[in-house]
């Protein structure tokens, strides 16, 4: 790390701005923690590419993503908390107080770190995906779902999130392909349920996309049956990604332990990793429960175990 960069020292520093990382702020800011908190790559994570939320507490109407997460930043900064643009980019958890890196040019020290970094949207890593990304392949139904209104699109996945997009597409798109690689979903029955009876939804069950078609936007998709071989290109001008997410814990694994798909592994019962001082919260986290609520609960954790950490150390 350079020794010539801006350098600046805070209480507790917050990486992230999710519902882990807001309601950390929230609490670390109510227990005068003066915490800093930092938005990252997606300010609000991934509830800002998320529409209809029925299922977080206290809206009984129901509340769309992107005002969910602006609700939970503004009181966040009522409560006192200094929330600013800019991505971690490198760590030095060496030593403390820890470093962290903000956009490759200013370092923060900090006497706690809560990461509440996240996950990010897995691909297919197909040569075509990758080229025709931006061309009519997307791994957001509800970001790019407009552009193909009245159209035949495609999506791939079987959890949640892509039945979510796929009855997304289905009140915008004329005709929604899925493709399940297996011969059931991974997704709840409730969601399972909405998709099959959605009329303009067709599922294609043992199903692997071989190849997305197309030389400067997507006009079909090439699928295969993985149980009798056949191969057969569907006529589509989108391809939706929905196969699960990565989390946002690559700067972090020289320092702390990682389970075998990358997410940081904290002690049971709280969000204490194997470093002191250093806490994570929400999807960077956790791989099961991955719910809104749930990484808000984790983030109260995180803040208060900061606070419990602090104190004991005589810093509160």
């Amino acid at each position: 790390m350079e020794n010539n960069q801006p350098q600046e020292h805070v209480h507790v520093l917050i990486i992230g701005s999710g519902p882990a990382g807001y309601t950390a702020a929230i609490y670390a800011a109510r227990a005068n923690l003066k915490p800093v908190l930092y938005q990252g790559i997606q300010p609000g994570g991934q509830l800002t590419i998320t529409t209809e939320v029925e299922n977080y507490p206290g809206y009984p109407e129901g509340i769309q993503g992107p005002e969910m997460m602006v609700d939970f930043e503004k009181q966040a900064s009522r409560m006192g908390a200094d929330i600013r643009y800019g991505m971690a980019s490198s760590v030095d958890f060496s030593s403390q107080p820890y470093k962290v890196t903000i956009d490759e040019e200013k370092v923060i020290s900090a006497d706690a770190v809560i990461i509440a970094t996240g996950a990010s949207a897995k691909w297919l890593n197909l040569p075509s995906e990758q080229r025709l990304n931006g061309s009519g392949v997307s791994a957001c139904a509800v970001c790019d779902g407009f552009f193909f209104r009245n159209k035949d699109v495609a999506i791939v996945g079987a959890g949640d999130t892509a039945c979510e997009e796929a009855l997304y597409l289905s009140k915008l798109c004329t005709t929604v392909h899925m493709f399940v690689r297996r011969h059931e979903m991974r997704a709840s029955m409730v969601m399972q349920d909405r998709v099959l009876k959605a009329s303009n939804i067709i599922v294609y069950w043992n199903t692997e996309t071989e190849e997305v078609l197309g030389d400067k936007k997507v006009h079909g998709v090439r699928v295969r049956n993985n149980k009798t071989n056949e191969v057969k290109e569907i006529p589509v001008e989108a391809f939706f990604v929905a196969i699960g997410h990565q989390p946002n814990s690559a700067i972090f694994k020289d320092y702390l332990e990682l389970d075998e798909a990358d997410y940081i592994l904290t002690e049971p019962g709280s969000s204490r990793t194997k470093l002191e001082g250093v806490f994570a919260c929400g999807d960077v986290q956790d791989k099961i429960y991955r719910q809104a609520v749930t990484a808000a609960g984790s983030g109260c954790m995180a803040a208060l175990d900061a606070e419990r950490y602090l104190s004991a150390k005589g810093l509160h």
